[in-house]
């Protein structure tokens, strides 16, 4: 590959000598078997991270945001978890489809297009509170974040390398879990009935295009779709589908219509904000220790133990949450902590039962059926509050993990398990991503291939761009 760069050099350059291999814009490292230390690496994506916690923030911010708003407007449960479903739609929406708009404009473009959007809607949401209005902005919002979310992960995954994938993930989770925990805090700072916070909201994500608008990163090509389909996946790993699925219902159910609980049970606003920090701290503290023991556990068994854990937390939460704060804070927390955790075990647990080369496609399957699950969680959540109370919430999450129970009890029964020297290592991983963070999942041996296969093309178009800008000089 240098001999063809020089050589490509000194053709467009005879009177010149050989120029600098920098004038055709390809990183030493991918023309030379250097490699960039663990610290360039962060260091070279700390522009696309800081977009990621700007737009993390404003789009928590914004889900909690928006709950409150609907409940101060009087609307009943069953309306607001209507709403509310739609942004999980238009998330899975712009998962399927951003894709194409990125292809034909571009990252930078793409980025642009899908902040202005994003911003507009959420600026739209305080000046006409109207259930129409809101479900065609929820679905613009969903699709919009979704585009986005694509963009940052698909330039982090493009600076990736097969020895640093691991670690940047862990960063990436360790930013993304802090922004949501921060975007939460953020709902103190202001009353929802006024039109300050959605601006405040509006602003993050606004301030999330210009990091990454002004990184100097060469723009990384999109990674193609892969996915293995739903019926392959459930024929090998049926409990890992169920587990995927289930904890999208459980998890959505607390996200979006965990505002509206709080409310009903009495906490102001600071004390919410810090209700939805708190569960959102503890999802990212859970992923290390359950992660570990399911390394040594058989999966099947720990998504059984999570299940039942998940189940006695909520119906804690229901029946003797408004007890004390406390004990709501920490029943609240510990359900959040399990049911946060079923996903990536339930990744794991397929890739103990599917072939290596479709761990990727495994994946992209997994988070659809996870987006899909998003859906119906409010929808259920909303309906059980309507007509029980405010404890209805927990009720149905308690119900949806006693599901998970008697799934996981099934096939534990009725098929064969990996034994656990066979299991593949856990990674810890957040649903809340698209097929494009997925590809950095270090389980994947094929992502060598990939990553030569994209420092070459890189290469040619660093080439051709040396030669079309030559040819405009002799012009």
């Amino acid at each position: 590959m240098e001999s063809l760069l020089r050589e490509c050099t000194l053709r467009h350059f005879p009177h010149g000598g050989e120029r600098p291999l920098a004038n055709f814009r390809v990183r030493e490292h991918w023309v030379t078997d250097k490699r960039p230390s663990m610290l360039q690496t962060v260091t070279s994506v700390s522009a696309l991270f800081l977009s990621l916690v700007l737009l993390t923030s404003g789009s928590t911010m914004l889900g909690t945001l928006l709950g409150l708003r609907l409940e101060f407007e009087g609307y009943t449960a069953a309306r607001t978890g209507l709403i509310l479903a739609f942004h999980s739609v238009g998330f899975v929406l712009g998962s399927l489809y951003s894709e194409r708009i990125i292809r034909r404009v571009g990252h930078i473009r793409a980025f642009a297009v899908f902040g202005a959007l994003a911003c507009s809607a959420i600026l739209t949401h305080p000046m006409y509170v109207h259930t129409d209005l809101w479900i065609v902005l929820r679905l613009l919002v969903g699709f919009s974040i979704a585009g986005l979310l694509l963009i940052v992960e698909s330039w982090v995954n493009g600076v990736a390398t097969a020895k640093t994938r691991g670690t940047l993930l862990s960063f990436y989770l360790i930013f993304f879990y802090l922004a949501a925990a921060g975007g939460q805090l953020m709902i103190g700072l202001g009353d929802a009935r006024q039109f300050y916070l959605f601006s405040f909201a509006a602003i993050l994500v606004a301030l999330s295009l210009v990091p990454l608008s002004l990184t100097r990163s060469v723009a990384p090509q999109l990674p193609e779709a892969t996915r293995v389909r739903i019926r392959d996946v459930l024929e090998k790993a049926p409990l890992a589908v169920m587990g995927a699925l289930l904890s999208g219902v459980a998890m959505s159910a607390f996200n979006m219509m965990g505002p509206i609980y709080a409310t009903r049970m009495g906490l102001d606003t600071s004390k919410l904000s810090l209700f939805m920090s708190a569960a959102v701290v503890s999802a990212m503290l859970f992923q290390w220790p359950i992660g570990r023991m399911s390394d040594y556990v058989p999966r099947n068994r720990v998504v059984l133990g999570l299940a039942i854990a998940g189940l006695f937390a909520s119906v804690l939460t229901a029946f003797w949450g408004e007890w004390s704060i406390w004990l709501l804070f920490a029943s609240a927390a510990l359900y959040v902590g399990f049911a946060s955790t079923v996903y990536p075990v339930s990744l794991a647990l397929a890739h103990d039962q599917t072939p290596h080369e479709e761990i990727v496609g495994t994946n992209a399957t997994l988070l659809l059926g996870f987006g899909v699950g998003t859906i119906a969680g409010p929808l259920g959540a909303a309906a059980s509050i309507w007509l029980i109370g405010p404890p209805g919430l927990f009720l149905f999450m308690a119900a949806v993990m006693g599901v998970l129970t008697l799934v996981a009890i099934h096939y534990w029964k009725t098929r064969d398990q990996v034994p656990v020297q066979d299991q593949e290592q856990f990674v810890a991983v957040t649903p809340v991503a698209t097929p494009a963070l997925m590809e950095l999942d270090p389980r994947d041996e094929t992502y060598e291939e990939r990553e030569e296969a994209a420092k070459e093309h890189q290469a040619d178009d660093a080439v051709e761009h040396g030669r079309i800008k030559e040819d405009v000089r002799e012009i």
